[in-house]
């Protein structure tokens, strides 16, 4: 059984959606502490003059007490502003019309917090990609009082992980041989982004799935593969685990 956790994210990236690919169960991760100014209520879209964020309003009072699923919206308008800009900067784009009717629905929807605004989209995105994960919210797993490193192994138990897909940062506070010691391998994700077709010049990375989407239609899931670590690697490949 292949794990991996992350916390919610708006219009995320592509190194997102390969460690999905890479999983046979992603964790939602709404339990953690909000982060301001991180990736979890904002994204980049590529304009003529470059990238543009889009950010969700969210209300930041006590946030840094308050879990992801906590964090409310702080208005009910921002929907209007951000699907103009997509409409704007991809409506000419090859595969527009395969996607944004579906895209458009999400912007037509109401969402009380940022969590649930982000996993309505983390479901669409991955039906959009055809992926065949199964995704769980831990909020809807036991409550564990560990933490950081802990609290990951406790999560990957609960789901009888035989390997943990990490991100890179998580080098600082994973306990490697802790967790082999409990049976499981742990992968740590080094994502290589791939160049594909782009409109508006030089091709810039780090932006939002949607780009991807509008661009490469079907072949989005190869793009995300190229170059980088497969499932089959995960499961054939024991030099990938540290320690090698």
């Amino acid at each position: 059984m292949i794990v991996s956790i992350h916390q919610p994210a708006y219009l995320p990236w592509l190194g997102y959606f390969h460690k999905i690919m890479l999983s046979d169960v992603f964790v939602f991760f709404d339990t953690t502490q909000f982060e301001k100014n991180s990736f979890i209520n904002r994204n980049k879209i590529k304009t003529p003059q470059g990238e543009q964020w889009l950010t969700v309003p969210v209300k930041l009072k006590d946030h840094f007490k308050k879990e992801i699923r906590q964090i409310k919206l702080a208005d009910q308008n921002w929907q209007k502003g951000h699907w103009q800009a997509i409409e704007l900067n991809y409506k000419k784009a090859g595969y527009w019309n395969e996607y944004a009717e579906k895209l458009k629905k999400f912007y037509e929807k109401q969402h009380s917090n940022i969590a649930e605004a982000c996993f309505a989209q983390l479901k669409m995105f991955v039906e959009m990609l055809g992926l065949d994960v199964k995704i769980v919210r831990a909020s809807e797993l036991d409550k564990f009082d560990s933490k950081k490193g802990d609290l990951v192994l406790d999560i990957c138990e609960e789901l009888a992980a035989d390997i943990y897909v990490s991100g890179s940062l998580s080098k600082d506070y994973l306990d490697t041989d802790q967790f082999r010691n409990h049976g499981v391998k742990v992968y740590f994700q080094d994502y290589q982004y791939p160049i594909y077709q782009q409109f508006w010049g030089e091709f810039l990375p780090n932006l939002s799935i949607i780009d991807l989407l509008f661009n490469e239609g079907q072949k989005s899931r190869e793009v995300i593969l190229r170059n980088n670590v497969s499932k089959k690697d995960l499961l054939t490949k024991p030099e990938l685990y540290e320690p090698s």
